[in-house]
């Protein structure tokens, strides 16, 4: 029998051990799939305590830290469920006028399709709406059962803030002192490491969340003042959703103005629509090679096609929440072992 190569040895001993890398990186998400909702909660009560932990921590200077972590919690709620409630007033607010000027830009857009180049047949359009209300009709049933389990999906993400809330109250009130008991409870050998890996991974999750946030912000000021001097209506609402759609790099903030951009096209007519494209780009613009380069400059900055592929893959294994957890588990994970890396000289 002739004697296996090295090259083969090697490359033999590398692929076992790819093999049960990739068995253990498939358990783990295994494992996570079907605990799904208590790692969702996790995640965001990490988020809630990276943003209050600053605030926390001054406050627990001039108060005790139990009362300090109470009126962070509760003031950070009140933001919150103002910002929610002056939403609902602009939408209640503004819902006739939507109406009726939805009703008119259709008219306008079918008319305009009716011209060349579309050509589109009259009455295309109102055909298109009475089928829908007849198909809507038809399926009154299933519309009603979609509807008693979206009731169910809402008592789960009921859960899942009350879960993430409970969490965010331990870890603000002694996440570090639970942290350093983990890390003693470690071989020796292990434990530096650890520590020097747990350090930097905060570290980088606190910057991106605080970055995000912030470049979030910005986006939805940027967008509800422009939609606000256009005239388009529900420029609160639709600056909101860009707020929340800018936790998806590089994709959600383009949805969200297309969604602003069918408002415009439908309420005032092409040309405010075209206006409400162009800002995707000057946005887009703004974002890439303003923002981001100051905001995220302490936090780990990963070449846009690596957060492109990131958002794909957490979107393909987990929807639109692995859209938003991809880019700072991969931020996370490389600024571990940038840290563990430069660090290996002096552990050894």
């Amino acid at each position: 029998m002739p004697p296996v190569s090295a090259f083969l040895r090697t490359a033999a001993a590398h692929a076992w051990r790819l093999l049960v890398v990739g068995a253990a990186v498939y358990a783990l998400f295994a494992v996570r799939g079907r605990f799904h909702e208590i790692a969702v909660a996790l995640f965001l009560g990490l988020v809630i305590t990276a943003l209050l932990a600053v605030p926390a921590r001054r406050l627990a200077g001039v108060m005790p830290r139990p009362l300090a972590v109470a009126v962070c919690l509760v003031a950070s709620t009140v933001v919150l469920a103002g910002g929610l409630a002056l939403v609902g007033e602009a939408v209640a607010g503004e819902s006739t006028t939507l109406v009726r000027e939805f009703r008119t830009g259709l008219d306008s857009i079918e008319k305009w399709l009716e011209r060349p180049p579309f050509r589109l047949a009259p009455g295309a359009l109102s055909d298109v709406q009475s089928r829908m209300g007849q198909y809507l009709s038809s399926h009154r049933s299933t519309l009603v059962s979609t509807a008693l389990s979206g009731a169910g999906h809402l008592v789960e993400v009921l859960t899942v803030i009350a879960l993430a809330v409970f969490s965010s109250v331990f870890f603000l009130h002694g996440g570090d002192r639970q942290w350093s008991w983990f890390c003693a409870q470690l071989p020796g050998a292990a434990r530096e490491r650890v520590e020097v890996a747990g350090r930097a991974a905060w570290r980088t999750f606190t910057g991106y969340t605080h970055g995000i946030v912030l470049v979030a912000a910005t986006n939805a000021v940027l967008v509800g003042v422009a939609l606000y001097f256009l005239g388009v209506p529900l420029a609160v609402p639709l600056a909101l959703l860009e707020f929340f759609a800018a936790f998806v790099p590089l994709v959600g903030s383009p949805v969200a103005l297309a969604v602003a951009a069918v408002v415009a096209l439908a309420a005032k007519g092409p040309v405010t629509a075209a206006v409400v494209v162009a800002l995707i780009v000057v946005i887009g613009q703004i974002e890439g090679h303003l923002l981001h380069p100051l905001v995220m400059s302490w936090a780990v900055r990963l070449h846009p096609l690596v957060v492109a592929i990131s958002v794909i893959a957490g979107a393909i294994a987990a929807g639109v929440v692995g859209a938003v957890v991809a880019v700072p588990m991969v931020s996370v994970t490389w600024s571990v072992y940038t840290a563990l890396r430069d660090t290996r000289p002096a552990v050894a």
